[in-house]
């Protein structure tokens, strides 16, 4: 199995350090000793320093890419939001949309991190690789065209869809977000259009808390390619698994896409500071898996993930881990450090069942 990893060091020097974990410092609000926003460097930058450790790295085909053209950002973003971006930028910072804020040549950056989606996407497309993951760093998954919100500066996996769309690489595009928060940029890019399905598993009402309804399912042209799977705080592996088997696997298969692209958030793991779930590694490992089968059953194994969120510096690594040996078919592990503990807080029968029953009513809408 061939698989890329996309990675580039700048993307660890991204920062928005005027922030005590989701508040503005300034007022009664005092700052942060450490990184400032939940979304540090340090949960990515373990990832890669943990599978170069194990030696999976060695396993990986390791690659850097070019930065997101300006040709390529156009194709989501327009030149207005370009220029006050850049512009901002280049005095040295500032936040232009919520929860955004980006220090000097946090454009550059944020360019960086969308071209590794691009070019990891266009490997799987051209047949270069089996599949890949991007290690982006800013996320995509909550930034609108004109608008940058939830951490989120560029609309990765948007602007990964429409470079490969332009190169004619593939027409029909599948993306499901596993990420605690809805994908509402990703949502709202593609609402009104049949050729991109977008899926998005999430912690109800978490963020942002005015989307993500399962009543939402697209408009015009795109009625019927968007599915939000909103579930219940304290939902854990059992429910997640239902919702993959009894829900997004299928609309997927239905669709026949030419590509499945996974945004591949963690922040849904039991510690996560920005969920109240309880996934844990072994959850991670199982959807991987689930999606990899799929995507050898419908297109020949072609399957990107862009990393979202995950605000565990300790913990999203083994989770990270998990999902490349899976990808990859490695035999190197990294142990979860919270195996022992993780499984056992899971919820208990009564709740499980009660979830179970909101899944099947959604099925029973959709059929």
């Amino acid at each position: 199995m061939r698989t890329g990893f996309y990675w580039d060091e700048t993307c660890f020097w991204h920062s928005g350090g005027n922030y005590a974990g989701l508040l503005p410092v300034g007022g009664l609000v005092q700052p942060s000793v450490a990184n400032g926003l939940p979304e540090s460097p340090e949960t990515k930058r373990r990832l890669k320093n943990l599978i170069d450790v194990t030696g999976l790295s060695r396993e990986l085909t390791m690659r850097g890419a070019a930065p997101a053209s300006t040709e390529d950002l156009l194709r989501i973003h327009p030149q207005s939001y370009l220029d006050r971006f850049k512009a901002a930028s280049d005095a040295g910072g500032g936040e232009l949309g919520r929860r955004t804020p980006f220090g000097p040549q946090g454009y550059e950056i944020a360019a960086q991190s969308a071209g590794l989606s691009i070019a990891a996407l266009e490997a799987v497309l051209t047949g270069d690789l089996d599949n890949a993951y991007a290690l982006s760093r800013p996320p995509g998954h909550h930034c609108l065209p004109d608008y940058p919100n939830g951490f989120c500066l560029f609309a990765n996996i948007a602007l990964a869809i429409e470079s490969a769309r332009a190169k004619g690489l593939a027409t029909r595009f599948a993306v499901l977000d596993w990420d605690v928060h809805h994908g509402n940029g990703t949502e709202a890019i593609f609402y009104d259009r049949a050729d991109v399905l977008t899926i998005s598993m999430h912690q109800d009402r978490n963020y942002p808390m005015d989307t993500g309804a399962f009543a939402d399912r697209g408009t015009g042209a795109g009625e019927g390619f968007n599915l939000n799977i909103p579930l219940p705080p304290g939902c854990g592996h059992n429910s997640y698994l239902e919702a993959l088997d009894r829900l997004a696997l299928p609309a997927i298969r239905a669709f026949q896409p030419d590509v499945l692209i996974i945004a591949c958030g963690y922040d849904a793991g039991a510690n996560d500071p920005l969920g109240r779930m309880l996934c844990h590694q072994g959850t991670f490992s199982a959807m991987t898996r689930r999606v990899r089968d799929l995507a050898a059953d419908l297109c020949g194994g072609k399957l990107m993930m862009a990393h979202e969120g995950g605000y565990s510096e300790a913990y999203v690594p083994f989770c990270g881990h998990a999902v490349l040996q899976e990808m990859s078919g490695s035999a190197i592990q990294a142990a979860d450090p919270f195996g022992d503990v993780f499984p056992l807080r899971q919820p208990d029968a009564a709740f499980e069942s009660f979830v179970s029953s909101q899944l099947a009513d959604m099925a029973s809408a959709l059929a």
